[in-house]
């Protein structure tokens, strides 16, 4: 179970790769949020997805309508019996849904122990659990959820992470160049996490130079006038219309390069292992960084963002 942000359902997949490897048979279904629901379709190892839309109940929770979906919801949870359940986020939203979840006689409950170093979590989750999995404090998200589910099962995870992403349905969107293309995440809803605008233009002029048009997508009113703003100044740059996840997916798996903060989608061109620069500002790179292929460059830190020729660097790395 990993239901809030699109890079924790993202940094989830591993666990369910190791799961499959392990136990050929298994039947793997997963509660995610009514978002990213077609972005967890495209894994081959989950049998049933369940949404839930808690970020929308929320804000309607005592209107007929959202009592009702809720209800609909945890008649659909109920429906199936678990050997185990797993909360690797370690949230109290995420163990209560944990706690409706029905069991198997014998079966389990697990989730985390203690928090990593600037995690969320909330021990008071640990009442509804009946394993819980210690980690250590510099534990990186991917292998968080990895060390949950092995130790809960009795193996070791080995090799890199397996994302088993597979591809959205092939299309060619009207706004896709026919030629190779780079993609820039440069918008982030942390105003912290986000490089400087400088550094942006200097590097799509750069990469305009060798042919390659930059993409600018975006996700709000202000990541919207930012791109307008960095198209301005970078020779042949598009601003893309509003994107649907898997158009956004699609945008990042047919990238020629991909160069963006710590947001959810430049962790989804990660998981393909597509060519990716990503960039750290304002949050620990060790939590989330790309480790798993050497088609991933991972540059700065909490509090030590890269310089503009350090990542132009990596980029003409990755594209030699």
């Amino acid at each position: 179970m990993r239901v809030s942000s699109l890079g924790d359902v993202v940094h989830n997949m591993p666990m369910v790769a190791d799961i499959r490897r392990h136990f050929p048979d298994a039947q793997i279904d997963w509660v995610v949020e009514e978002a990213y629901t077609s972005l967890v379709r495209l894994n081959p190892h989950i049998r049933n997805i369940i949404p839930i839309a808690l970020r929308r109940w929320r804000k309607t929770l005592f209107s007929d309508a959202t009592r009702t979906e809720m209800a609909a919801f945890w008649r659909r949870l109920r429906a199936e019996s678990y050997d185990i359940v797993f909360d690797t986020q370690g949230l109290m939203k995420t163990s209560v849904v944990m706690r409706m979840a029905r069991l198997v006689p014998g079966g389990h409950r697990v989730g985390l122990a203690n928090a990593t170093e600037g995690s969320g979590y909330e021990p008071l989750s640990r009442i509804f659990h009946d394993q819980s999995i210690k980690v250590g404090l510099h534990t990186h998200a991917v292998m968080r959820a990895r060390l949950v589910a092995a130790d809960a099962l009795g193996y070791r995870p080995e090799g890199p992470a397996d994302f088993a992403l597979g591809s959205p349905e092939p299309q060619r969107l009207p706004w896709m160049p026919a030629r190779p293309y780079v993609v820039f995440f440069h918008g982030t809803a942390r105003a912290a996490k986000q490089w400087p605008q400088a550094g942006w233009a200097m590097l799509g002029r750069a990469l305009s130079e060798r042919g390659l048009p930059v993409l600018l997508p975006w996700g709000g009113e202000k990541e919207l006038q930012a791109a307008q703003t960095l198209a301005c100044q970078i020779p042949g740059a598009e601003v893309l219309p509003a994107l649907p996840l898997m158009e956004a997916v699609a945008l990042v798996q047919q990238a020629h390069l991909v160069v963006g903060l710590d947001t959810g989608l430049t962790h989804i061109a990660a998981a393909y292992c597509k060519p990716t620069v990503e960039i750290y500002c304002d949050s620990p790179r060790w939590k989330t960084e790309g480790n798993w292929s050497p088609r991933i460059i991972n540059l700065g830190d909490d509090g030590a963002p890269p310089g503009g020729e350090e990542v132009l660097a990596a980029v003409d790395r990755l594209l030699a």
